[in-house]
């Protein structure tokens, strides 16, 4: 690659920017943002701001809007630069972007006209939270914004009931009480849950407890901040051996063992082995008999 203005090459950078503390940035996200021809980003004054922190000029090079109102319009002038060798360089209003903000458009857009794409990572609220929040970071699964109403809501969360890893969502603190009540209602109260706000901030809070004492805290309050919420995967139900073996004979009447065992092994959130080992016995029971 051709390098052009202080040494960086022509291409779409991707800024990890602080979620609170304007500290939280890695050096060469600052060279990036130093260097790079043409800046774009969610929200231009905190940019800006944060340019001034560290003592970034911006000079003369612009400094653009790009979010979920203007892409369409603005993505064109974006894929220009980039088509005639600039550097440009996109944050988002905090954390890393693609992370529940508008990049994603811009980053697809730009591969499938073969520009360059790379990352300066760095700050992400839902790995903070799972950082300090002491629930299971082996596996987690991110839900990113549940929806706004509430039946849509939980049946999003019901449908996440046997997902076998920590669950994350970023939340409203408006509708954070409403959030954690139908939680219970679709997960069960018993779950070991955390509300992290204000990460990185004054103001920093992570509680613990479960999912029915959240609720019950946070219900009606005001609260406000930056919210991540997290929730410990569940316990699976006992599952009685006539319900799976019944569950089993009707997936062998159209999948293969191996199939069978993983649809149900999935829908009831038990281990696939011994799901796996009955349905080869019932296989086998049902080719002995004609079936």
């Amino acid at each position: 690659m051709n390098r052009q203005r202080g040494g960086l090459a022509p291409g779409l950078y991707m800024v990890a920017v602080p979620i609170g503390n304007a500290r939280d940035i890695t050096l060469r996200a600052l060279d990036i943002l130093r260097d790079a021809e043409i800046l774009a980003a969610e929200d231009t004054r905190s940019l800006r701001r944060l340019l001034e922190i560290h003592g970034v000029a911006l000079g003369d090079r612009p400094c653009l809007a790009y979010h979920d109102h203007n892409g369409e319009r603005m993505r064109p002038r974006l894929l220009q630069a980039l088509a005639e060798g600039r550097s440009v360089a996109y944050a988002s209003e905090a954390g890393t972007p693609m992370i529940s903000d508008p990049g994603f458009d811009l980053v697809r857009a730009a591969r499938e006209e073969g520009h360059p794409v790379t990352t300066a990572p760095g700050a992400s609220a839902v790995v903070a939270a799972l950082t300090v929040a002491g629930l299971p970071t082996d596996r987690f699964l991110f839900g990113g914004f549940l929806p706004n109403a509430g039946a849509a809501r939980r049946k999003a969360l019901e449908e996440l009931r046997a997902v076998p890893a920590t669950l994350a969502f970023y939340e409203s603190p408006k509708r954070l009480g409403a959030m954690l009540a139908d939680a219970v209602t679709a997960l069960g109260g018993e779950r070991p849950a955390a509300v992290c706000r204000e990460l990185t901030k004054r103001f920093e809070e992570c509680r613990r407890g479960t999912l029915s004492e959240l609720a019950e805290a946070y219900a009606g309050t005001a609260t406000k901040g930056e919210i991540v919420v997290l929730i410990g995967k569940g316990d699976s139900e006992k599952i009685s051996e006539s319900d799976l073996d019944l569950s089993l004979t009707e997936a062998l009447k159209t999948m293969s063992v191996r199939d069978a065992a993983d649809a149900v092994s999935g829908m009831y959130g038990v281990k696939r082995r011994p799901v796996y080992q009955r349905a080869m016995a019932l296989a086998k029971m049902r080719s002995e008999n004609g079936e």
